[in-house]
């Protein structure tokens, strides 16, 4: 490999959320490695090759051990534990910036169907799911969340944003709300703007009939650029999995190694 897909930095972090390993007997084969597992799940991920092709010589475990290990630690919330985790160091380091947020969708084609999948619009009614995702002002990602093509963005845009978990900060008590809200023009409905304003948070969504094209990305293109990092991990760019667990428990992990990467950056080239 030219990069270890499990730094040790990384993996300083992941280890103590995975859940202890159960023996029920002396007899069987030996536990695959945890780490193993992880370096298998994530090389899927980012290639988007099939389980079964992942080269078990390679990695030390087959695809179908990696499968069953991503289940088990979705099941266990060990993702969901790795973003409080990242997203806490990020912003006790002041990496975070709440002076506005950005939210967009992105549709994508799910070949095998499955719950939370529908007609996508955008792709010939074909089935299909949407990423839904909410940003900082530089782009970080917040929180993500999976629904079926055809659910309007506006009903996602209130549960994302719950969705964000309290951060701590560098002082204070830990947050969870921007002070703004960018959207485009889907988002554009009084209940949503309602809804902002209840959680504190000041709606700047662009009207139909009223803004141009041109005023839209001013401020939201870092949430693009940030669907485009999730997408070039290639397993996220088509739902291959049935099951939308499995599905979601790759789209946090891609959420994690975002977050990592930002923190790894900051960590080598200090503050600036």
């Amino acid at each position: 490999m030219r990069r270890e897909l499990v730094p040790d930095e990384l993996w300083a972090r992941v280890e103590p959320l995975l859940p202890r390993h159960r023996r029920k007997g002396r007899r069987g084969r030996p536990l695959r490695d945890d780490r193993a597992c992880l370096r298998g799940i994530i090389f899927v991920l980012r290639t988007g090759i099939a389980w079964r092709d992942l080269p078990a010589e390679v990695f030390g475990c087959s695809g179908a051990t990696c499968w069953r290990r991503l289940r088990k630690w979705s099941r266990a919330g060990v993702f969901e534990k790795l973003q409080r985790v990242l997203l806490n160091e990020l912003g006790h380091k002041g990496l975070i910036d709440w002076s506005r947020a950005s939210f967009d969708s992105s549709s994508l084609r799910a070949i095998k169907g499955g719950p939370k999948t529908g007609p996508n619009p955008t792709d010939r009614g074909k089935a299909g799911s949407k990423h839904h995702l909410v940003v900082d002002r530089r782009g970080l990602p917040l929180a993500t969340l999976l629904s079926a093509a055809n659910v309007h963005d506006k009903r996602e845009a209130l549960p994302l944003l719950d969705a964000i978990l309290p951060i701590k900060g560098p002082r204070g008590r830990p947050r969870r709300r921007p002070a703004k809200g960018h959207g485009d023009k889907g988002y554009d409905y009084a209940d949503t703007r309602r809804g902002l304003r209840k959680r504190h948070i000041v709606p700047r969504i662009a009207r139909r009939g009223v803004e141009s094209k041109e005023r839209l990305g001013r401020h939201r293109w870092v949430v693009e650029r940030s669907l485009d990092w999730f997408h070039q991990m290639k397993r996220l760019r088509i739902r291959e999995e049935r099951n939308p667990q499995m599905h979601l428990a790759l789209l946090r992990l891609g959420h994690c190694l975002l977050l990592y990467r930002v923190l790894e950056r900051h960590l080598r080239n200090g503050p600036e």
